[in-house]
């Protein structure tokens, strides 16, 4: 069967792939587009597992609110480039959109849930893989619900980081500007008393080496200790750190005197936490000047 450029055409945009990629995809098949369009989807899926090691810890975090519900997710590439290419930034908003339709209750579900093009979220993905050459990752999302007498405050700064704030007996205006506070400051958790207790220990064990040093008699040495770990706790706590707009007061006071509690919060930053890899370019060169 002659394998016509309005073929190929058709191929490419229900695929995506490369012009020259269609055309061998369709010679190979006999101009069967369907066949074609079902190889390609397995040479993407391999691809896919070929790529699946590379570390992807750029990417892009989307938040969206509708109703009582708000979603953050964070989809990750290996470059800031594609991070900002327009294929992936749209299937990032189309997980999003599917995790707030669907509320999935894991990323390994997610990615079997169809989204509105009518594909899984990881057949999706494979072929975006395919296209765009680099890994892709769905790598976690947040849902969060607002019950009676709850706010949802949401913030995103730029596409990096993503803030979702539930606020009880709150205004809209209070929820968001505690987002962007958030955003700004990264609290661990909301109170003292949600201080994951091993990592309290550790900073415990810090200043108690510290004040030891000091060779000042034990209880002048507990008060030491004691006062740093008071200021530790505001520092990481929400409640206890000065108000961004004003930092004359505390979130808490801020919070107290608008009649309001804060319930949770979830502060994604894109790529927190993943090992990144770092090329030393000037060390290839040299090995490579070394080999010639």
């Amino acid at each position: 069967m002659a394998i016509t450029a309005a073929l190929v055409k058709e191929l490419r945009e229900r695929t995506g792939a490369g012009m020259m990629e269609c055309k061998k995809m369709l010679t190979e098949t006999d101009g069967d587009i369907e066949l074609a369009i079902e190889e390609l989807r397995k040479r993407g899926a391999a691809q896919a597992d070929k790529k699946a090691g590379r570390i992807a810890a750029e990417g892009t975090i989307v938040t969206l609110v509708e109703g009582t519900t708000g979603v953050a997710v964070e989809v990750n590439s290996e470059t800031d480039f594609v991070a900002k290419d327009e294929n992936f930034v749209a299937f990032a908003n189309q997980v999003a959109q599917t995790v707030l339709a669907n509320t999935p209750d894991s990323v390994e579900s997610l990615g079997q849930t169809e989204m509105a093009s009518g594909e899984s979220v990881e057949v999706a993905r494979q072929a975006l893989i395919a296209k765009i050459g680099e890994n892709i990752s769905v790598r976690r999302f947040e849902i969060m619900s607002a019950g009676d007498g709850e706010t949802l405050g949401a913030y995103q700064h730029g596409n990096k980081i993503s803030v979702l704030v539930n606020v009880a007996n709150g205004s809209e205006e209070l929820a968001k500007d505690i987002a962007m506070h958030v955003a700004a400051s990264k609290p661990v958790c909301v109170s003292a008393d949600q201080v994951p207790a091993d990592l309290l220990a550790k900073e415990r064990e810090i200043f108690s080496a510290q004040a030891a040093e000091s060779g000042k008699p034990a209880e002048i040495m507990e008060k030491m200790v004691e006062g740093r770990i008071r200021k530790y706790l505001n520092e990481v706590t929400l409640m206890g750190q000065p108000f961004v707009k004003d930092p004359d007061q505390t979130v808490e006071k801020l919070v107290k005197s608008a009649g309001a509690d804060v319930r949770s919060f979830v502060r994604y930053e894109v790529g927190e936490g993943i090992e990144k890899k770092v090329d030393d370019f000037v060390g290839e060169v040299m090995a490579q000047a070394g080999q010639s």
